[in-house]
């Protein structure tokens, strides 16, 4: 029996330059996931359901349901995810010059989950806007796939994302090892309707927005339909 990656290379032979690359680097840019009046209107709709920098809970809302379903058949994105992929969260970022951070280089080690479990080895245990979040186990993280939607141009000036390709593949690591020690890093440059599809465990940073871009990222997060140690998603699509 061929595995999930084989069977989509054998239906998709284009696709798998593209797996080799996101196994390789951990990160993958898919240019026009979204048309540009999906986009509009999912902005729209955003701004004004939710104000400020953004929220952790994207994915209830209602809209959500189509957009992940085209992310889960894009042809340059099924092959990556894990076998009977689910959404699990979508964080929408705004940032712009009216609601502006910069993100310090770090591993995405957390995921949202219904309840807080008393199970030995976990840590980690936050509530963030009324949910919990729980530090998952390695082996979770590697499976797991982001796919973060540019509804807005994304370019130098905007505060992009910035990751140190082929990080993920040193499980997770000790915020004491020396970060240049990973190699150099990329800019997650993007138009409206691209995606940079990433590995939660890549090391990535972002700097302050300078430019005139809102840049609205959806961040869809993907895993396992199931989860160890008595876990369980807090919601899913």
């Amino acid at each position: 029996m061929i595995g999930p990656e084989a069977a989509w290379e054998a239906t998709f032979p284009e696709a798998r330059s593209s797996i080799r690359a996101f196994a390789d680097d951990g990160c993958l840019k898919v240019p026009s996931v979204l048309d540009r009046e999906t986009c509009g209107c999912a902005a729209q709709w955003l701004d004004g359901a939710s104000s400020g920098a953004g929220t952790r809970q994207a994915l209830s809302f209602p809209w959500m349901t189509p957009i992940v379903q085209a992310v889960r058949r894009h042809p340059s994105i099924a092959g990556l995810l894990p076998p009977g992929a689910v959404a699990v969260q979508c964080t929408l970022f705004r940032k712009s010059i009216g609601h502006n951070w910069l993100v310090a280089m770090h591993q995405d080690l957390s995921i949202p989950v219904r309840e807080h479990v008393a199970a030995g080895g976990l840590r980690g245990w936050s509530k963030k806007e009324g949910a919990w979040f729980v530090q998952a186990p390695q082996d979770v993280l590697e499976a797991m796939v982001a796919v973060r939607l540019h509804l807005d141009d994304c370019g130098p000036a905007d505060g992009p994302l910035r990751v140190i390709a082929g990080s993920h593949r040193q499980g997770i690591i000790p915020r004491a090892v020396p970060l240049g020690d990973y190699g150099a890093m990329r800019e997650c440059i993007a138009v409206t309707g691209d995606a940079w599809v990433m590995r939660p465990l890549l090391l990535h940073a972002s700097s302050r927005a300078g430019g005139s871009s809102a840049r609205r990222v959806l961040h869809l997060l993907f895993g396992p339909p199931e989860l160890p140690l008595g876990l369980r998603w807090r919601e899913t699509v």
